[in-house]
């Protein structure tokens, strides 16, 4: 019967590419698409309840949820950005904005 239908997981499960947005924060610059930035991971997770439980989850260490974005259709990819943890801690880091 499993086999009638495909993978059947797909359904419960998609696919979270967890992107780099810290030079954002260190450059000053507005954000650019998905697609542009590092990836640091690819993981699958449940797909109930997602959007909820995605600025709770620890998905790379050293890093901090900053945003995320559904995909366009059903199965498509969830986009996660975050930011490096030193940042929120170290805000000599961030370089100020320039005079214009």
């Amino acid at each position: 019967m499993a086999d009638s239908f495909g993978n059947l997981w797909e359904y419960n499960f998609c696919r979270v590419i967890v992107v780099d947005v810290s030079d954002d924060y260190r450059l000053m610059q507005p954000p650019m698409p998905s697609d542009y930035y590092p990836v640091l991971k690819e993981v699958w997770l449940p797909r109930f309840r997602l959007s909820k439980k995605l600025s709770n989850e620890s998905l790379v260490n050293g890093y901090l949820y900053d945003w995320h974005e559904t995909p366009d259709f059903e199965c498509g990819s969830w986009y996660v950005g975050v930011v490096e943890e030193a940042l929120s801690k170290n805000t000599s880091t961030v370089a100020a904005p320039s005079a214009a």
